[in-house]
């Protein structure tokens, strides 16, 4: 049987939100088989749970914010990567603020955090969500056209192409296309770091969003080129950031997709709009699990691969 997966031991994290400024402490703790991924906000005067579902994404303007009622969390992707490259299945997620910590702006040390406590396998069966017709969310004409899609896929691979008519950008890779079945996800995605233009981060700021980044959690460009001192951590760190960031937003959807994900110029918004459509079209997928673990994909049945 191919196992669901959680923490061995618990994980903590101190950091700073994004785009609030503010200090957060995270701390990821081991669940019991089948509860999915489930952010707690303990900050609050009582503690609101707000598991992980497409529906429960309320906001997808800069990040991916989900909510249940009133309580929020903001800049759930990153983690949420990490736990899909990792193909962890159940876990609890304290957080002491409505903002997910930064970090380095990649999902290299959620991917530390996690394999530091350990992966443990559990007596259930790992559930995915396969893929069975394709399905497909588009936006705009011409040149404004952007659009993300799942095609039926025994195993999970993504491709992205970015177009941003930048300098800095255009002079790296324009698209990339990973496979969980074949690459190292540790390796591949995750040192891929968020980034930026000094002229939105001015703008942004004006709005009081991203007070807590810098040159140390993204990578920051002015009209012509890269200003950190480090440069580039892959040659194209740009769309594999794009990758990582769209792993994050398909596994809210609860289960591991069995699928290929392809997408042109796609955002949060556009991925968890995909996500929507799939759900509402039911005859476009299935719940399946395997209990023999040689029919499985590659890339699901090896235990979470380290650097």
């Amino acid at each position: 049987m191919l196992q669901q997966r959680t923490l061995k031991t618990i994980t903590r994290a101190v950091g700073v939100g994004l785009h609030s400024g503010q200090r957060v402490e995270l701390t990821l703790r081991p669940a019991q088989p089948d509860t999915g991924i489930v952010f707690r906000r303990v900050d609050l005067a009582e503690p609101v749970d707000i598991p992980v579902t497409a529906l429960a994404v309320t906001d997808t303007r800069m990040a991916s914010t989900i909510s249940n009622g009133d309580a929020k969390v903001h800049t759930v992707e990153h983690l949420m990567s990490a736990c899909a490259g990792l193909g962890i299945d159940n876990l609890y997620v304290d957080i002491t603020a409505e903002e997910v910590p930064i970090l380095d702006g990649s999902s290299s040390s959620f991917v530390f955090l996690l394999q530091s406590a350990g992966v443990e396998l559990q007596r259930a069966p790992k559930r995915f969500i396969r893929v069975i017709k394709p399905v497909e969310v588009r936006e705009g004409e011409g040149a404004a056209t952007k659009w993300a899609r799942l095609d039926p896929y025994h195993g999970y691979k993504l491709s992205f192409e970015i177009d941003f008519a930048h300098p800095a950008v255009d002079s790296t890779g324009q698209r990339v296309e990973f496979d969980l079945g074949q690459g190292n996800y540790s390796r591949d995605i995750a040192r891929a770091r968020t980034f930026g233009f000094t002229k939105d981060v001015e703008m942004m700021r004006t709005h009081g969003l991203a007070r807590g980044g810098g040159l140390d959690n993204a990578i920051v460009m002015d009209d012509y080129k890269v200003l950190n001192s480090d440069g580039l951590r892959y040659d194209d760190e740009f769309v594999k950031h794009k990758i990582l960031d769209a792993m994050g937003d398909l596994f809210l959807v609860g289960r591991p997709l069995l699928a290929a994900y392809s997408a042109f110029r796609s955002g949060h918004a556009m991925n968890n709009l995909l996500l929507r459509e799939l759900l509402a079209r039911r005859d476009a997928w299935e719940e399946v699990t395997f209990e023999n673990e040689r029919e499985a994909p590659q890339g699901f049945a090896q235990p979470a691969r380290a650097w």
